[in-house]
């Protein structure tokens, strides 16, 4: 069973999340369960939909529970503050017993649709404490959660009022998936350094009257399919159009919603200053920049478009020539074979963000080159991708200057170069693809049940979630079950 806050909205145009499950789903006898997207007063009805060979299970939200579960605490409380963004983390006492309502009402309807030998897949920051809500109905099966954004460290986890109810969550589960090593350390840490937690012989951790391996699985795409997709799409009219435009510059290309941790402000003055710096490369190179609203309803976004908007009309009004400006924006999204076309036909690929836990935007700039004459990825320190894709042009994005000249380097880099760092990244994503990441994290996940792993139930050391007692009673305690 498949769990996320929302379930694919439309089996033609499928998120993110849907296309890296599909090989997961594929072959396999499975239930995908989450919010509908309506809302309505009937919140007790679970309706089972079949889309091809996918079923889905999905229920409604009433509109208090989508302010205060969805928008209020998941996104004005968590959101920024696992990108590292305290300060625009809204933490209302509110918002958070409606999250916990939501979870817990989640955890009873998952439950009635459960068999004994299912395993559960929980995906992201809307569902953290679901694994813990499931336990408490007494459900015993094998429970694995991925977390789709960064984990921050333990000082800045800390600072958030409910941190030990969202441990304990976790630590419910008896897998916990994260895009990075950095992030998998960072939740470790918390752990230990802050609950009182216990390192155990095999790599698991011990906390809050738990035991939970956690573990890094990168998210990766289709990259033959992609591949293709973006063939056809660069000989689409979107494309024909954008190269018109260009007349002949090249395309630097930067793919984003517009959210405060994807560094935009940050790129935009990296522009601004490569054409500062070298004045050669004005009527030579153009900045597209796609980034469809994202949550246009809280202030937060709203200010983040205003400054963006503002700073695209300086650039552009210092910089831009008769027949050319610097900067082409666009505050929409394209359907994705359009999207994909546009990446392959890009010279340079900006994917700067100040804080992401994967994203898969690099990964499928990658995988939509022509491998005879490819783009340049110039990629944040920052994203999880950086972990995988060290053929890439690495930067800081708070730094402007190295961004430029970053820039500048991609635009200037000779063919023999661009090959090779194009082939080192495809390589990469080739071995480690969605097939890859979907089959072991659920490998991982079997074997948690098959091999006496099952441990992400509550234990007899430290049961009330205070994180237990001493580190030397409860390895005690823990070695004892483990011997069992």
């Amino acid at each position: 069973m498949v769990v996320s806050n929302r379930v694919p909205a439309d089996a033609d145009n499928p998120g993110g999340l849907a296309v890296a499950l599909k090989d997961a789903l594929s072959g396999r006898e499975s239930l995908w369960f989450g919010w509908s997207g309506d809302i309505s007063a009937d919140t007790e009805t679970v309706r089972t939909v079949t889309r091809g060979q996918a079923a889905f299970a999905v229920t409604d939200l009433t509109q208090e529970e989508h302010d205060g579960y969805y928008a209020g605490y998941s996104n004005r409380a968590l959101w920024p503050a696992f990108h590292y963004r305290l300060d625009l983390s809204e933490f209302e006492e509110s918002d958070f017993r409606a999250y916990m309502a939501v979870n817990a009402r989640f955890a009873r309807q998952i439950a009635e649709l459960l068999r004994p030998d299912d395993i559960i897949w929980i995906h992201d920051y809307h569902l953290i404490p679901l694994a813990e809500a499931l336990r408490a109905l007494g459900v015993t099966n094998a429970i694995g959660f991925f977390s789709h954004i960064p984990f921050p460290p333990p000082e800045l986890f800390q600072a958030i009022p409910q941190h030990r109810e969202l441990a304990a969550g976790l630590m419910a589960c008896n897998l916990v998936g994260f895009q990075s090593r950095r992030d998998r350390a960072n939740f470790e840490r918390y752990m230990i350094e802050k609950a009182n937690g216990i390192w155990m012989p095999d790599g698991r951790v011990g906390a809050f009257g738990s035991i939970s391996r956690a573990m890094a699985f990168p998210i990766a795409i289709e990259v033959d399919s992609f591949a293709e997709t973006a063939r056809a799409g660069a000989q689409m009219d979107t494309a024909r159009r954008m190269m018109a435009a260009a007349r002949g510059h090249a395309i630097i290309l930067g793919v984003d919603r517009m959210d405060y941790s994807k560094g935009l402000p940050e790129r935009l003055g990296a522009i601004g200053e490569l054409f500062a710096r070298h004045p050669e490369l004005c009527g030579h190179a153009t900045l597209l920049q796609i980034a469809p609203v994202s949550r246009g309803g809280v202030e937060a976004y709203a200010h983040l478009r205003e400054e963006i908007e503002g700073l695209v009309g300086h650039i552009n009004g210092e910089y831009a020539q008769i027949d050319w400006a610097p900067i082409h924006f666009m505050a929409q999204g394209l359907p994705r074979e359009e999207l994909a076309g546009l990446l392959r036909l890009a010279r340079v690929g900006l994917v700067t963000p100040l804080r992401d836990g994967m994203n898969l935007v690099a990964k499928e700039y990658v995988a939509a080159q022509d491998p005879d004459d490819p783009g340049v990825l110039v990629l944040s320190e920052f994203a999880g991708a950086a972990e995988q894709l060290t053929g890439a042009l690495i930067v800081n994005p708070h730094d402007m200057r190295e961004q430029a000249e970053s820039i500048r380097r991609a635009l200037e880099m000779d063919l023999t170069e661009r090959r090779e760092r194009h082939a080192a990244m495809m390589e990469v994503l080739h071995q480690y693809d969605s097939a890859w990441w979907c089959a072991s994290f659920l490998d991982a996940l079997e074997k948690s049940r098959e091999g006496g792993e099952s441990d992400g139930l509550r234990t007899a050391f430290g049961g009330d979630g205070s994180g237990g007692g001493s580190g030397a009673s409860m390895h005690s305690a823990a070695a004892g079950r483990l011997t069992a």
